[in-house]
């Protein structure tokens, strides 16, 4: 991943825990480059991901999910159960 410091300097320990966050706020997905915008006390983020390509989303009871994981034993078997219609 390549890290960028725009308007200031920043120490390794600072920019990895900005790594940590923003791996754990985008989990399964690949960060291409984050880059770190100073600005006084405030810091902004902005990444690029490699997986530019569309993932699988699975709805849910009106809402969208990308990881079946992330459903409850009942919804995983329901969907394990549900017969896929070619497009």
């Amino acid at each position: 991943m390549k890290v960028n410091v725009i308007g200031g300097e920043m120490n390794s320990h600072e920019i990895d825990e900005y790594i940590k966050y923003v791996g754990k706020k985008y989990s399964g997905r690949q960060i291409k480059q984050l880059d770190i915008t100073i600005d006084g006390d405030f810091v902004d983020l902005k990444c690029s991901f490699k997986d530019t390509d569309f993932q699988h989303a699975y709805r849910s009871a009106d809402y969208l999910v990308n990881s079946m994981e992330k459903l409850n034993n009942a919804k995983q078997a329901e969907f394990s159960e549900k017969e896929c219609h070619g497009i």
